[in-house]
């Protein structure tokens, strides 16, 4: 009788590959922990599952009359290296997608799909997983389909207890339902929407001051916040979907900006028409315990500490001033704290386009 095709446990090892540091069948076995949490991402509109060349997603785009694909990509940061540290891995899988999700919807885009990288110096099966389930994680509380993924093994570039993370989203949008602040107006006012605290920005910083000068170890208290340093350095960045379809769905929404890098000076102006610059009351919303912490124990300033930091607010909506109330109670009903934190003025382009106060 003729035998069976090889299986699985039939193929033959990659021994040498694996003493050059590249262990193929380890990330066999990786893929196998996390494919029951991606697969769990899927609807209907993902055709074939795990194991193509290409990841196959048929878009329900009824209803949009001029479809327009929106895309997105980042990485988790140095925020990686606090979970090398710790050795608690679910979570930075939800910062990546988080930082591309949020930034996707601030064109008023519905995310479709997720793609991630994962580049390791060593496939590690148990820790990998525990990645990849936390970007599964991130997919469900965004509400799109992880359809495709790398798993490389970076043997040489990267130490074998490090890796990094980079995602990749794709949104859509009908092009008149496109929000690029272009229709933001004198008169209109900011919506903050609250962060978790950190997010994943500004990491460099924050670890220099609370391990170096603060001199705190992992599992210390970390001063106001009721966590220890590790809970709360790696508290997941928050995803805006529902908040963000509740804001539409509510209010004439005319300019969001997700605030990451460069926190609300540099990025509020990214959705402001020229002419136009934002007022905000920095005392209209409570700043989150780890942002003064950092601030008295690092003696940085007001003005680097909201360059560097989101400093408690992770979006910015723009409304009319009319609409403020309801946006503000759409955003609440959504799970999120929403506050009115200042309005946009008119700009004489001598000054900086963002002006705390």
């Amino acid at each position: 009788m003729p035998s069976d095709p090889p299986g699985v446990d039939d193929r033959p090892q990659s021994r040498a590959y694996a003493a050059a540091g590249v262990d193929i069948d380890a990330a066999e076995e990786t893929i196998r922990r996390f494919r029951a949490a991606v697969e769990a991402t899927h609807g209907p509109e993902v055709l074939g599952g795990i194991g193509h060349f290409g990841g196959l997603f048929a878009p329900d785009l009824s209803g949009l009359e001029e479809p327009v694909l929106v895309s997105g990509t980042d990485s988790v940061g140095t925020k990686i290296r606090l979970a090398f540290a710790s050795g608690i891995h679910h979570t930075v899988g939800i910062d990546a997608v988080a930082m591309c999700v949020n930034d996707v919807l601030t064109l008023g885009a519905r995310p479709l799909f997720f793609l991630d990288c994962l580049s390791v110096g060593k496939v590690q099966p148990e820790r990998d997983a525990q990645v990849v389930t936390g970007v599964a994680e991130g997919c469900r509380q965004a509400e799109c389909a992880l359809i495709g993924g790398e798993l490389a093994e970076v043997a040489g570039l990267l130490g074998p207890d490090e890796y990094d993370l980079v995602g990749f989203a794709v949104a859509v949008v009908d092009r008149k339902r496109i929000i690029d602040g272009s229709r933001v107006r004198q008169g209109d006012v900011l919506i903050g929407i609250a962060s978790s605290g950190l997010h994943s920005n500004g990491y460099s910083l924050a670890r220099k001051v609370v391990f170096e000068q603060a001199g705190l170890g992992l599992h210390d208290p970390m001063p106001g916040t009721g966590q220890s340093v590790i809970d709360a350095m790696l508290e997941p960045t928050l995803i805006y979907t529902r908040t963000v379809r509740s804001l539409i769905d509510a209010a004439d929404v005319r300019g969001l900006a997700h605030i990451t890098g460069g926190g609300l000076i540099d990025n509020v102006p990214r959705i402001l028409p020229t002419g136009l610059r934002a007022d905000i009351d920095t005392g209209s919303w409570p700043t989150h315990a780890v942002f003064t912490f950092i601030q008295q124990a690092g003696g940085i300033d007001d003005a680097e500490m909201y360059r560097v930091f989101n400093m408690g607010i992770g979006l910015v909506a723009v409304v009319r001033e009319q609409e403020a109330p309801r946006a503000i109670s759409a955003a609440e009903s959504a799970g999120a704290r929403a506050f009115l934190i200042g309005r946009v003025a008119a700009d004489s382009g001598a000054g900086p386009r963002v002006v705390l106060h």
